[in-house]
């Protein structure tokens, strides 16, 4: 880190600024009973997000791309998932009012995701108007915890690494950080418990969305 002050912040977005879960589980539920195969529980799929929808129906079809309905078993997760995928989805408590906050104090934000790009501008359309920029799985684009997301995002904001910080709630999003040099903020109302993120090197934590601002303040003085 450089002596400059913080003044972008990227976000995740299941797990950090959105409630996904639900919808995810129902999506995975509806294509695994499509296909004959067991349904999985809310905590089951909550281990398997965090790499993008093709690895948690590798995760969640037995044998995964080894079984012959795998294509099948995606294709219709994906399908049901389009038209689903606002049922139960809802941004976290808090979220709305820390991006207002941030917003109001000259913070230019954005979004990265492994959430497929069309999805990810919709939501941020429909719930965070306040982030500039949105970047999900595009094609060339390596996705999390590789970086090129990250830069991507910062070459659209015209902002550098090292005025940056980047907000997650998984072990991905640690790596992600990592992998492009900024520091991370780790959020525990996510997909991971506290425990699980300490095992992956976390070091800053935050238990309600507001809490960021002071962090940021903390790491501008």
């Amino acid at each position: 880190m450089s002596d400059r002050k913080i003044s972008t912040v990227i976000f995740d977005l299941d797990g950090t600024l959105l409630d996904t879960l639900e919808d995810l589980k129902n999506a995975t539920n509806y294509a695994l009973k499509t296909c004959g195969m067991p349904e999985r529980t809310l905590e089951e799929v909550r281990r398997f997000v965090g790499n993008g929808v093709k690895n948690l129906m590798i995760r969640a079809v037995p044998d995964g791309e080894d079984n012959p309905q795998f294509e099948h078993a995606f294709d219709t997760f994906k399908e049901y998932y389009g038209v689903h995928c606002n049922d139960a989805t809802k941004a976290y408590s808090g979220i709305p009012e820390l991006l207002r906050e941030l917003k109001n104090n000259g913070y230019a934000m954005a979004i990265v995701s492994n959430k497929i790009d069309s999805a990810v501008q919709d939501l941020k359309n429909r719930y965070f108007s306040q982030v500039e920029v949105a970047i999900g799985d595009r094609e060339n684009l390596r996705r999390k915890p590789e970086p090129d997301s990250v830069f991507l995002a910062l070459e659209k904001l015209g902002r550098s690494r090292e005025e940056t910080v980047y907000v997650g709630d998984s072990d991905v999003d640690l790596d992600t950080a990592r992998n492009a040099g900024i520091p991370c903020i780790s959020v525990l109302w996510g997909f991971r418990d506290k425990a699980f993120l300490i095992a992956h090197g976390a070091q800053t934590f935050v238990e309600k969305p507001i809490e960021i601002t002071d962090v940021l303040k903390r790491m501008n003085q």
